[in-house]
């Protein structure tokens, strides 16, 4: 096996994966870095890069991180399975888009012999199962929320609701015009208000039109962590008819918070 181990940069320029993702994954000993040089710089090895691909592959299949780190440290994902499995997949997805093909073909071809309004509607809805079958997930979801203090939100997030790491963009003068703040597998943008898009803050709005939702492993120890850090409570947990317990608390831009778990 090779010995080769590369900076954290490198990796990022490798993978497509962000230098914060991995300070993030090796923050939350989901991954570490196999040694560090004399400066203090990451160095992964080949275990690290298997790792690596384990958690890609588990997040395509939709875990959450704190599930990945929960499979990975059972020890049930061996490099020869999931290779195995991933393999499986992507036979399984270049058949299903040789079929969508193939049906594509056959209804263009037709084309040249028919009128589109004798096109056979079981022909277009095979095509749309088909699609359907091969719409991948979406590769990343970021919400962004309008603020009229980004850094005191920045702050705010962090230390009411336990979210984090994050990062501020500032302007050579000092100025932030930009925030990013994790969310479990998910992340927010903190954005400016900008008249010119029509973007302001609820508080200045006088009302939220949407709310975030952040699952969360235990509601009520949420709960008690926020109302000990200053969150202004909208309402304390309860169980709801849909199916989950959740609280509601708004920060103090105006953006409404629910923090739930499914029941049962």
């Amino acid at each position: 096996m090779s010995t080769t181990e590369h900076k954290i940069g490198e990796i990022a320029d490798l993978t497509g994966l962000t230098v914060r993702t991995l300070r993030y994954y090796e923050e939350i000993d989901l991954i570490s870095p196999a040694s560090r040089t004399d400066a203090g710089h990451r160095l992964y090895g080949p275990d690290s890069i298997q790792r690596l691909y384990k958690i890609a592959m588990l997040r395509q299949l939709g875990l959450p991180l704190n599930a990945i780190q929960a499979t990975l440290e059972a020890d049930r994902t061996d490099l020869s399975t999931m290779l195995t499995e991933h393999l499986a997949a992507v036979e399984a997805r270049v058949t299903a888009e040789s079929r969508l093909r193939g049906r594509l073909l056959s209804l263009v071809s037709s084309l040249e012999h028919i009128d589109e309004s004798e096109i056979v509607t079981g022909d277009l809805l095979n095509v749309l199962e088909d699609m359907t079958m091969l719409e991948t997930t979406l590769d990343r979801r970021i919400a962004i929320l309008v603020y009229e203090d980004i850094e005191a939100a920045f702050e705010e997030l962090k230390t009411t609701f336990g979210f984090g790491p994050g990062e501020l963009t500032r302007t050579p003068d000092g100025d932030v015009v930009h925030g990013e703040i994790q969310a479990g597998d998910g992340e927010f943008w903190l954005h400016p208000e900008s008249p010119e898009f029509k973007m302001h803050s609820p508080k200045n709005l006088g009302g939220a039109t949407g709310s975030m939702a952040v699952i969360v492993d235990d509601v009520d120890a949420h709960y008690a962590y926020a109302v000990e850090n200053g969150a202004t409570i909208t309402y304390a947990p309860i169980d709801q008819p849909y199916g989950y317990r959740e609280y509601s608390a708004v920060d103090s831009g105006g953006h409404l918070w629910s923090f739930m778990k499914p029941l049962g």
